[in-house]
C-alpha cells in the first residue's frame, strides 16, 4: 500500500489524538531527546496488515524513526509473535503508539476475517468480495486489508460501474426499464451489475448485455437455480445473511462471488500490543 494513499488519514488521526496540547503524559515523563526501540507483538493469532499506516504514525512525529516489519501484510502472525520493530526517539514512539495501533488492529482484524471466510470456500471458485460498508474515510485502507486477507474488492464508489438495486428499480418501473435507462447513458467502459430478487427478474435482465447479477438474500435452492438459469452467461453474486458456517454450502451453488459486509464494518480488530525496551534493544 503507498504511503501516499494513507499519510494524509494517518495525518488526520494524529491530530485528533494530539488536540491542542499534545501528549501531556510523555513530555512530562520522557526526556526530549531519548531514544527506545518497541516491538510490536500479535497477542492474538491473525493476518496482518497496515504496516504502511503504523509506520507513517511513527515518520510523522519522528521523520528518522526506522519501522522493521517481520510479519509483512497478508501474511499470518501466531499469538505472541513480533509482527514488527520501531525504533527513534522515545516520545515519537509514544504519542504516536495508539494512532498507529488503531490503524494496525483495525486493518488487521479484516484481513484476518476475510482469511477466515476464504479458506472457508474450500475447494469452491468462489471469490469473497468487500462491500461499500466501510469506515467512512477509510475505504482504500479496509479494502486493502480485505486484498491482505486473501479477499477480492467490489466497487470503491458509486462512479466505479453502476449497480442497479431493489430501489432503482422500484423507481424506475421495472427491471427493463431501469436497465435501459443505465445502458442509455453510461459508457462502454463501465460495467453493469442487476441485484435479482427472483427468477423472473433473472431472466428479464438476462435479455440486456449486462455483465453480472446480484443474488439478494436468497435461499439455496433458489440460488442454485439462479445460477443454472444464468448458465455462465454474467457473473453471478450471492449477498445477504452470509456467515462463516454457511459460506461453503453458499460457495458450493457455483456463485462467482460471495459479497460480505460485516467484514470491514463488524470485523473485530486483531489484538496487537507496543512493548517499549527500556534498554532501547529489541527483544525479538
Amino acid at each position: 500500500m503507498r504511503r501516499l494513499l494513507v499519510e494524509d488519514l494517518v495525518r488526520v488521526a494524529l491530530f485528533e489524538d494530539l488536540g491542542r496540547g499534545g501528549d501531556l503524559t510523555t513530555e512530562a515523563i520522557v526526556d526530549a531527546g531519548r531514544e527506545a526501540s518497541a516491538d510490536i507483538v500479535a497477542r492474538a493469532g491473525g493476518t496482518i496488515a497496515g504496516h504502511d499506516a503504523a509506520h507513517a504514525a511513527f515518520s510523522m512525529l519522528d521523520p528518522r524513526a526506522a519501522y522493521e516489519v517481520r510479519v509483512p501484510d497478508g501474511t499470518a502472525a501466531a499469538a505472541g509473535e513480533c509482527v514488527a520493530v520501531v525504533r527513534g526517539n522515545a516520545r515519537a514512539l509514544m504519542t504516536a503508539e495508539r494512532t498507529a495501533l488503531n490503524f494496525l488492529c483495525r486493518l488487521s482484524g479484516i484481513a484476518t476475517a476475510t482469511r477466515c471466510l476464504v479458506d472457508a470456500v474450500g475447494e469452491h471458485s468462489a471469490r469473497i468480495t468487500c462491500t461499500r460498508k466501510t469506515t467512512p474515510g477509510l475505504r482504500v485502507l479496509e479494502k486493502y486489508a480485505v486484498r491482505c486477507g486473501g479477499g477480492y474488492n467490489h466497487r470503491f464508489g458509486l462512479d466505479d460501474a453502476a449497480l442497479i438495486k431493489d430501489n432503482h428499480i422500484a423507481l424506475a418501473g421495472g427491471v427493463a426499464e431501469a436497465i435501459q435507462a443505465v445502458l442509455g447513458r453510461v459508457g462502454h467502459m463501465v460495467k453493469v451489475e442487476v441485484e435479482i430478487d427472483t427468477l423472473e427478474q433473472l431472466r428479464d435482465a438476462l435479455a440486456f448485455p449486462i455483465d453480472a447479477v446480484l443474488f439478494d438474500n436468497m435461499t439455496l435452492p433458489i440460488l442454485r437455480d439462479a445460477v443454472t438459469v444464468a448458465g455462465g452467461r454474467v457473473l453471478t453474486e450471492a449477498s445477504g445473511g452470509i456467515t462463516l458456517e454457511r459460506i461453503p454450502e453458499i460457495a458450493a451453488t457455483g456463485v462467482d462471488l460471495i459479497s460480505v459486509g460485516w467484514i470491514t464494518h463488524s470485523a473485530p480488530a486483531l489484538d496487537l500490543g507496543l512493548d517499549v525496551s527500556v534498554k532501547g534493544v529489541s527483544s525479538c
